[in-house]
């Protein structure tokens, strides 16, 4: 029987750990433990892990920044979240006028001026759907 540990950190030592892509040696994209994304890609369970994991990321960032985020409704937070996840959060601190309707209970004008953005023309029907979620009752 193998030894998976010992195995393990062999394969890390001989293909190094890299925590973002890069081109292997054979010009194929690589990340992790030279996981080759070119010809193998990742499994639909290895994408829902890294979508709960960044979730997980934008909702503990919405919570830190903004006092006013556990107050939402789910929906609502889910809406914020899906900005921060589309965007980042230093982006979207940058939306100044949708925050401070946010925070101020105004979610229609909020939506409104999400949709006068730059950020709508660029992302289309999401944009109206995120906006309309923020203007929803529950």
């Amino acid at each position: 029987m193998i030894n998976k540990k010992r195995l393990v950190e062999q394969l890390k030592i001989h293909e190094g750990v890299k925590l973002k892509p890069y081109h292997c040696t054979a010009d194929k994209l690589t990340i992790g433990v030279g996981r080759n994304l070119d010809d193998v890609g990742i499994s639909e369970e290895e994408a829902s892990y890294l979508l709960e994991n960044d979730i997980k990321k934008c909702q503990e960032q919405c919570n830190a920044q903004f006092p006013w985020f556990a107050g939402l409704t789910p929906l609502r937070q889910e809406a914020i979240i899906n900005l921060v996840f589309n965007m980042g959060i230093s982006k979207f601190k940058q939306f100044k006028k949708t925050i401070a309707y946010i925070q101020d209970g105004r979610f229609d004008q909020a939506g409104a001026e999400l949709l006068d953005s730059n950020y709508a023309r660029q992302v289309g029907q999401r944009s109206t759907d995120v906006a309309n979620q923020l203007a929803q009752e529950k």
